[in-house]
């Protein structure tokens, strides 16, 4: 009896203790804010919850009063401090995420800068509508997604930028002001692609597309004859509406083998609705588990490899909408050790340069020590209405998913490696993503985009006072 009255105290005090101990460590984490890289923790003076267009007024105005400076947050996937400044107020926008108007008949709609794609998704998917342009995870918020200007699986939409047709922003000094290709026409190409640095985007109206129905197409081949595959079988096919490869990471195979999946336009649209409704995170627990065996070994990276080029490979023929396509599991992928990250890398080259660009790209990682896990590609069609355009040709984009380290000494040894993978990027015309971490060097910075000085004049014009702020800012535009 002595026993079993020691066990409950026992319960009851370890039950209190770690009540304690998770109500510390939710207000520590009040007091540091990181993104989704984590080599960057930065102590926050203030953390605003955001709900209200008057609540957001309020504080912008009460800043720009007191001199405080304001970054803005929503997933936080930017991996670069793009949404952080130390001492500052950060602004939490995923609590600002109303729909406030869907038009069906006009494929509009509109909605307030927080709302993920996963919510438009659930909004109009019953009546037959897509997204036109969004990342290949529809986890992502709106307003974050507008302030990289995104751009994802389809190839026949560009980047974010073209889909959107206004937005309303909060200036630095708490005024609101429509923006659109006609109406302060001048700050949309900055402020899309500007990383938070010239005011809250409000809401934001979007242009939407059909939910057609696809079938994959999937084919194996070198990297040699990805070009020539691409060219004639997926961009001159105006089925071929959506588009993904990969290339191996495995050390049998490295940066030779390949697999693409081409999603067709399917010849009876009749039967969409039969797979119409929308899929939720299928099994987790397997991926996962082989992703973590290619982070520690060679023989891992081999082995993932294989599977997931049998398992894209088994899909060849299978149906799927639109909207299904653009909701990719992205669960197996979460990652949590207290001395490692994940970080992300994107470059960009131009299509007919991909095989000489591979070749030189090999000839640096065969020699460096970098844990790659992944490289996706997808295409991104000649844009440059964003001022920050990432897309100057027809490009491949490559998305590096890289292990890495979170000391000093290791961020310094992958700032050396991705230098040197930045400068072959450049040499073959190509250019890099911004939103991620900021290994790389002024030249690099102004070499991939020309306009940069012209950006941040703008910002400094905009935001005199600096009022929005971040370390990505302070970094290259201070």
């Amino acid at each position: 009896m002595k026993l079993k009255w020691i066990l409950i105290c026992f319960l009851i005090y370890g039950s209190a203790f770690y009540s304690s101990l998770h109500v510390y460590s939710r207000q520590s984490a009040k007091e540091t804010a990181e993104d989704a890289g984590k080599l960057l923790p930065v102590k926050m003076k203030y953390f605003r919850d955001v709900h209200s267009t008057k609540e957001i007024q309020q504080w912008v105005r009460e800043a720009d009063e007191s001199g405080e400076t304001i970054s803005i947050a929503g997933m936080q996937h930017s991996q670069g401090g793009h949404t952080l400044y130390p001492n500052g107020t950060l602004l939490d926008m995923t609590g600002y995420s109303q729909i406030l108007n869907f038009s069906p008949k006009e494929k509009k709609i509109t909605v307030q800068s927080g709302v993920t794609w996963a919510d438009i998704q659930q909004m109009i998917n019953p009546y037959g509508l897509s997204i036109k342009v969004m990342q290949s995870q529809n986890i992502f918020t709106v307003g974050g997604s507008l302030s990289v200007n995104v751009h994802g699986r389809d190839i026949r939409y560009g980047s974010l930028i073209d889909s959107v047709e206004s937005f309303r922003l909060l200036k630095p000094n708490g005024a609101i002001i429509n923006v659109s290709r006609t109406e302060n026409s001048d700050m949309f190409p900055y402020v899309i692609g500007g990383y938070g640095l010239f005011g809250v985007i409000l809401d934001v109206t979007l242009e939407l597309a059909d939910d057609e129905l696809y079938q994959h197409r999937s084919a194996a081949m070198n990297y040699k004859e990805y070009e020539t595959y691409f060219n004639e079988k997926v961009k001159h096919d105006d089925s071929v509406k959506m588009h993904l490869a990969r290339i191996s990471v495995a050390p049998e195979s490295f940066l030779k083998e390949m697999y693409v999946t081409d999603y067709v336009l399917a010849e009876d649209q009749g039967n969409r609705e039969k797979y119409m409704e929308l899929k939720k995170e299928e099994i987790v627990a397997l991926p996962k588990f082989m992703l973590g065996l290619s982070r520690y070994s060679d023989w891992g990276k081999g082995l993932l490899w294989e599977t997931q080029k049998e398992f894209f490979m088994n899909n060849d023929g299978k149906y799927e909408t639109r909207n299904n396509v653009m909701r990719s599991d992205s669960e197996f992928m979460e990652y949590e050790n207290p001395n490692r990250t994940e970080v992300l890398q994107e470059y960009f080259v131009p299509v007919d340069q991909f095989a000489e660009y591979i070749n030189d790209l090999r000839a640096v990682l065969e020699k460096e020590e970098l844990n790659l896990l992944n490289i996706t590609i997808r295409y991104v069609g000649h844009d440059e209405d964003a001022v920050l355009s990432y897309a100057k040709n027809d490009m491949f984009a490559l998305v590096m998913l890289i292990n890495q380290g979170r000391s000093e000494q290791d961020i310094q040894v992958t700032e050396k490696v991705l230098q040197k993978l930045i400068d072959v990027t450049l040499d073959h015309d190509g250019s890099y993503y911004l939103p991620y971490y900021s290994y790389p060097s002024d030249k690099q910075l102004k070499r991939a985009y020309p306009r940069i000085e012209e950006f941040f004049e703008k910002k400094r014009e905009f935001d005199p006072e600096e009022r929005f702020n971040n370390l990505f800012y302070e970094r290259y535009g201070q």
